[in-house]
């Protein structure tokens, strides 16, 4: 049996094992991923060859801000495949596509589904990984002036580099423009 393969497993002996003793009553709390070995043995389980990981030639550029966060209409895409009820929830194989989440949702209306991290707190308190409740009082604080019409949320783990910077990038950079942000927060999850 392969490494990939074997770890594949032994991950998915320990989600089981981890929802067996929650059901019981004994709460086990899951340690932090190793991101790139459990990806590299996730596709390499689905029968990817081995993954060839972004480098870019270029340093990425620098933009300060131009105005203090207090005056700034702030924008807000979140990776962790997070959509709202009545929308279509994202599906687990390379889905570059996005979702526009009106702002003014109720957070009991927010969905997440994603299969490189464990939903269960997501389920609980959807804020853990689209900290909207968090933006929204910044708002109220007056720490941000506004936020943006939609927050923006895709899948994380896409394997394709090429369709992410093909498919995925040019529209949401379209419509953080057509939303005239002054900062974008980016929540990977």
């Amino acid at each position: 049996m392969s490494e990939a393969l074997t770890r594949v497993i032994t991950e998915q002996l320990f989600l089981q094992t981890r929802e067996t003793n929650m059901s019981s009553g004994l709460q086990k709390r899951q340690p932090p991923v190793d991101y790139i070995p459990r990806i590299t043995a996730q596709y390499a389980g689905l029968g990817y060859g081995e993954y060839r990981w972004l480098a870019s030639e270029t340093e990425p550029a620098w933009t300060p801000l131009k105005k203090p966060l207090s005056k700034c209409r702030l924008g807000f895409i979140a990776t962790g495949g997070i959509y709202a009820s009545g929308q279509t929830a994202f599906h687990f194989k390379d889905d570059t596509s996005y979702r526009a989440i009106p702002n003014s949702v109720e957070t009991a209306e927010l969905r997440a589904t994603h299969f490189a991290y464990d939903l269960t707190d997501a389920r609980k308190d959807i804020n853990v990984v689209f900290p909207i409740e968090a933006l929204k009082s910044m708002v109220e604080e007056k720490k941000i002036a506004e936020l943006g019409p939609n927050s923006y949320t895709l899948m994380g783990g896409i394997y394709s580099t090429r369709r992410v910077v093909e498919d995925l990038i040019p529209p949401l950079v379209q419509r953080v423009l057509d939303d005239e942000l002054d900062v974008v927060l980016l929540v990977p999850v």
